[in-house]
């Protein structure tokens, strides 16, 4: 049997790919949380708080609509949306010229009374959510048995990361945007409407969230502390990629899911804590990110 680092080819194959679906929700949170901070400089605590409720929304649409895996893909990411853009507008408009920590521990508390109020209905014990019929199985690849589903969650991200990417950076509707946050008085001055924008692109980094807690619904219990658990994690994988750089949350996203998954074979104490000794490092050569720009 071949031997890699003293561990079986096959042993470390496995953690690997394990490691790229973990991978896969750390880059779809991660590039919200990009995107806010990036365009509305932002830092979005309640993050956390949107990804656990686009989960209880595939979950409760399930029990009391009926409403099917496929639809909640479409569904719970826009009811999060929806939210995200009712926050920006009533709460987080009214501290735009303040300094970002007003935003940050509104969105903080904003996300402990969310998580409070899903507990006091939920409790504490997670809720499970069926895995759709067409997505169950999965493939033999000789070192280790791949569910259908987890493969299906990297595409998924996968596509819309770049998909998300492509739109910021390569169209029009980007340039505005990131032109409205840059300059919004010359933008409003060509007739833009640079506050819709901002609350589109708050309530868009927010259904992704919500995106992500759909796709997370099968394979992690549901619970209302689920995103509190997953945040510090995915807001040091922003840091180690550049604070509002899009590229580097889905590149250091997907990568920091490998490098966990790679130490958990070799030095399984440490994956917990490999993404923070990874982002100390970074911090130490480069503050900025390694996607990001010096300022």
């Amino acid at each position: 049997m071949t031997m890699v680092f003293g561990i079986p080819l096959g042993v470390l194959l496995g953690q690997l790919l394990l490691g790229l679906i973990n991978g896969a929700f750390y880059a779809l949170l991660s590039l919200g949380l990009a995107i806010i901070f990036g365009l509305l400089r932002i830092i979005n605590f309640a993050h956390g708080a949107q990804y656990m409720l686009g989960a209880f929304a595939a979950v409760l649409g399930l029990k009391y609509l009926g409403i099917n895996y496929w639809v909640a893909l479409i569904v719970a990411p826009l009811l999060v949306g929806a939210l995200g853009m009712l926050i920006e507008r009533g709460l987080l408009r009214r501290i735009a010229g303040e300094d970002h920590l007003y935003g940050l521990l509104l969105t903080f508390g904003l996300a402990l009374i969310v998580e409070g109020c899903f507990v006091k209905l939920f409790g504490v014990s997670g809720a499970s959510y069926p895995m759709p019929e067409l997505l169950k199985g999965g493939y033999n690849l000789g070192f280790m048995f791949l569910p259908t589903y987890r493969a299906w969650v990297v595409v998924a991200a996968v596509v819309v990361c770049v998909l998300t990417w492509y739109m910021i950076e390569r169209t029009r509707l980007g340039s505005y945007l990131r032109a409205g946050t840059e300059n919004p008085k010359l933008m409003q001055a060509f007739g833009i409407n640079v506050p819709l924008l901002i609350t589109l692109t708050y309530g868009y980094g927010a259904a992704l969230a919500g995106l992500a807690g759909v796709l997370a619904a099968p394979i992690y219990s549901v619970t209302p502390t689920m995103g509190a658990n997953l945040l510090i994690v995915v807001f040091a994988v922003v840091v180690i990629g550049g604070m509002g750089s899009i590229m580097g949350a889905i590149v250091t996203g997907l990568a920091m899911g490998v490098i966990e998954g790679l130490t958990k074979v070799i030095y399984p104490e440490a994956a917990n804590t490999i993404v923070f000794l990874v982002m100390v490092l970074v911090l130490l050569v480069r503050p900025a990110g390694l996607f990001g720009k010096e300022t």
